[in-house]
């Protein structure tokens, strides 16, 4: 430096200690320059007080010599202390050049930038306040100073600095909000507790009321709780933790709705480090579970993107289990905001949605979206959702059905989805079908075939559940307005007849009871026949599934739906089936459940005795059906107590190809006659003249039997029917013959004829296939 220069008002001496590499003089420099401000503070000449600022600015903090440097920097210090409390009135002056020694690559001259400042701050106290950006840019960089002793002296200020801060009401938190939401996405350790233990601070300030900028800082708080530091990550949590009891107590005042996609993000967050991810996505779970119960409907329109963040944790096993109950919480409630209202069309409102009206100061989702950008980056987020909020305000919003169905179809079709998924989201469209019925039909030929497919399900819960889906669809009175067709172009595929509405209709009620139908039959829509359809053609080309799961189906849907409607129509669809091997197993299927399920009871006491016109016309719609599979139609009149056509069905197997299976069912046969579903049966045999056909029929049976346990079963149950003439009695002769004389008339002689038409189309059949394996094995012996 040129000591000749002119640096009046300071002395020689002053100058050359200052430049002086010994820190001893340039203290003494020090203690001239206070003395020689205090006499200008005292003349009040604040020229010449700037005038000795900009010397040691310009000429030692700013210069290209490091002891000059250090000599201005201890000198600034001092002009500090000289003017006490009218540092005020200089602090720019004061602050700027140390700041910038801040970025020297000298570690002492940072250090004694670092000291100096402090002494800065120590006189000027408050009135540092309005520099307090550039006061905490410049310590955040100190932060993370690779110098223990920078670092150090830097912790000293940033403390003297909080404690300003907390003893103030004059904080602009405002102009200081931009400034933290861009620090903390910094990925440095140092740098991250910084500025967590001042969101601490900040947060524990009364009069600083951090909450209302939760939305700017709240990503950046969670990418923090990703740091692979245990202390980092456990102050964050107490910050978070603060932030969300504040939350609890002033619901009110909360931005609910600028948050919402950042927990979106957060609950499926995917990082390296999984100890990491798990609290993020456990904290995230647990903050969206206490804003969907405190915020309430305000979170409708972002059900689409919570979902998809939530119904995966519902699969977790148990080294999750924290989050799986913070993410079934979190569903349990947002399925209690659907409410009837949200079926309403907008125009049926009468007043349209208008963008949120919140507290100040607003913020646009492209601000949202900006302030996400570093963090987007950092996790990768090319595999999370994140879903833009419908329009809305507190007083009416509106639910995102299609966004909501859109993710529960996605769910079903993806063949990863975990069970405990599976079923929340079945139970959501079976809410959604209930809530919301007429929104919910606009989808339902779309979900329509997965649903379909979901029976196949290695779940049986699953299954009940998409049963339920199924039957709340074929049953809502919603489903007569959309009436899609009964049924899609593939339908024939498996060679289904799709029958006219108006043949199921004479019985099978669509959209209207008619006058033929059951007092007791529910209303169904055109989907319940377009249900029985698929579902027939499902078991037709997956056999398996009807061997292993069709019982359990049927007889569930018999619960859920009526079983009279049930077996109706699929016994009109299956009547003109062109897959007649198909047609005679899906009988002998339905004819078990008939004679053998709980679920059943009641269908099987109507047929029982044939006293109305509506038993006796579904008597005459199975019995059609049934033809299908002979032992099943003797098994249908027994259960009928059509004891006589029985026999004369049984006259007509001779005529029959009989095969292993055939005996198979005769012999299944026997063991039903065996089981409590035909106790009144076996107790008929005591009557024996007003039973005979009976007894024909049974021996008819043992006939067709090869010696086997069901002809000795059989056999020795026929032993046991008594003599008649030990068995009259004075009354009997009046008696006789009039046992069903109230039974409603059954033209049995047409039903005779249809069984013999219906089983010659079956030999017809045999024939065919027959004939084409002969043909095939000629071939191969040539």
């Amino acid at each position: 430096m040129n000591t000749e220069k002119d640096f009046s008002p300071l002395t020689p001496n002053i100058v050359r200690a200052l430049n002086d590499k010994l820190y001893e003089k340039r203290k003494v420099a020090a203690l001239e320059i206070e003395k020689l401000v205090r006499e200008f503070v005292a003349q009040n000449n604040s020229t010449q007080i700037r005038h000795v600022i900009q010397i040691l600015a310009s000429e030692f903090a700013l210069s290209q010599h490091p002891h000059s440097r250090k000599g201005g920097l201890i000198g600034l210090a001092a002009c500090s202390i000289a003017l006490g409390k009218d540092s005020g009135l200089y602090l720019k002056e004061l602050i700027e050049p140390v700041l910038t020694c801040f970025n020297d690559s000298d570690s002492r001259l940072r250090y004694y930038a670092c000291e100096a400042l402090y002494n800065i701050v120590k006189v000027a106290r408050g009135a540092v306040l309005p520099h307090f950006n550039v006061l905490f840019d410049g310590l955040s960089k100190l932060a993370a100073d690779p110098d223990p002793n920078v670092k150090s002296g830097s912790e000293l200020l940033d403390r003297l600095l909080k404690d300003i801060v907390t003893e103030s009401n004059k904080f602009d938190l405002v102009a200081f909000v931009p400034l933290l939401r861009e620090r903390i996405y910094s990925n440095n350790q140092y740098a991250r507790q910084f500025i967590i233990s001042w969101i601490l601070v900040l947060e524990s300030v009364p009069d600083i009321n951090l909450i209302d900028y939760l939305p700017e800082i709240l990503d950046g708080l969670f990418q923090i709780l990703g740091d692979s530091s245990k202390e980092i990550r456990r102050t964050c949590e107490v910050v978070l933790g603060e932030f969300l009891k504040e939350i609890k107590k002033t619901p009110s005042s909360v931005k609910f709705a600028e948050m919402a996609n950042i927990l979106v993000i957060h609950c499926q967050v995917s990082d390296e480090s999984k100890l990491t991810n798990d609290l993020i996505q456990l904290t995230a779970m647990t903050w969206m579970r206490e804003f969907i119960q405190l915020a309430g409907r305000v979170m409708l329109p972002y059900s689409s993107g919570i979902l998809t963040a939530v119904l995966p944790g519902l699969s977790y096993d148990d080294r999750k289990k924290s989050t799986k109950e913070a993410a079934s919480a979190c569903n349990s409630s947002l399925m209690k905001l659907v409410t009837p209202e949200d079926d309403e069309d907008e125009e049926e409102t009468g007043s349209q949605t208008t963008p949120p009206q919140q507290d100040s100061p607003p913020k646009s989702q492209e601000d949202l979206n900006d302030s996400l950008n570093a963090s987007q980056e950092s996790i990768g987020l090319s595999k999370i959702c994140f879903f833009a909020p419908a329009v809305l305000d507190r007083a009416q919003v509106t639910l995102d059905l299609d966004g909501i169905v859109q993710v529960l179809d996605h769910h079903l079709h993806d063949s990863s989805t975990g069970m405990m998924t599976r079923i929340a989201v079945l139970k959501w469209l079976y809410h959604l079908y209930i809530k919301t019925p007429r929104k919910m039909f606009r989808h339902t030929d779309s979900l329509f075939p997965m649903l379909l497919k979901t029976l196949s399900d290695e779940s049986d819960e699953v299954i009940l559940k998409d049963l339920e889906v199924l039957a709340e669809i074929a049953s809502s009175p919603a489903g007569q307005t959309y009436n899609s067709g009964m049924c899609d172009s593939s339908d024939s595929k498996a060679g289904l007849h799709v029958p006219e509405q108006s043949n199921i209709g004479h019985q099978l009620v669509v959209g209207s009871k008619t006058a033929d139908a059951s007092p007791s039959t529910p209303s169904m829509n055109s989907y319940f026949t377009k249900f029985m359809i698929n579902l027939l053609k499902r078991f037709s080309l997956e056999r398996k599934l009807l061997e292993t799961r069709g019982a359990f189906i049927i007889r569930q849907l018999c619960l859920l739906l009526h079983a009279e409607n049930i077996f109706h129509s699929m016994a009109d669809i299956l009547l003109k089936e062109e897959d007649l091997k198909f047609a005679s197993t899906m009988v002998q299927t339905l004819n078990t459940i008939l004679l053998t399920s709980a679920e059943l009871f009641q269908l099987r006491n109507q047929l029982k005795d044939l006293h109305t016109q509506e038993s006796c016309a579904l008597f005459c719609c199975l019995y059609r059906s049934w033809c299908h599979n002979p032992v099943a139609t003797v098994s249908l009149c027994f259960l009928t107590q059509n004891y006589r056509h029985a026999y004369e069905l049984i006259q007509k197997f001779g005529d029959l190809e009989v095969t292993v299976d055939f005996l198979m069912e005769v012999d299944k046969l026997v063991q039903l006659i065996e089981s409590p579903i035909f106790t009144y049966l076996r107790l008929q045999l005591l009557d024996v003249e007003n039973n005979p056909y009976l007894i024909k029929a049974l021996y008819g049976l043992l006939m067709l039997l090869p010696q086997s346990h069901a002809f000795q079963l059989l056999s020795h149950r026929l032993r046991c029917v008594p003599n008649p003439e030990l068995m009259r009695t004075v009354d009997d002769s009046k008696s006789c013959n009039i046992k069903r004389s109230n039974q409603a008339h059954v033209d049995y002689t047409e039903l005779l004829q249809h069984f013999d038409r219906v089983q010659s189309k079956h030999l017809e059949v045999r024939h065919q296939r027959s004939g084409r394996a002969e043909h095939t094995d000629r071939k191969l012996a040539l």
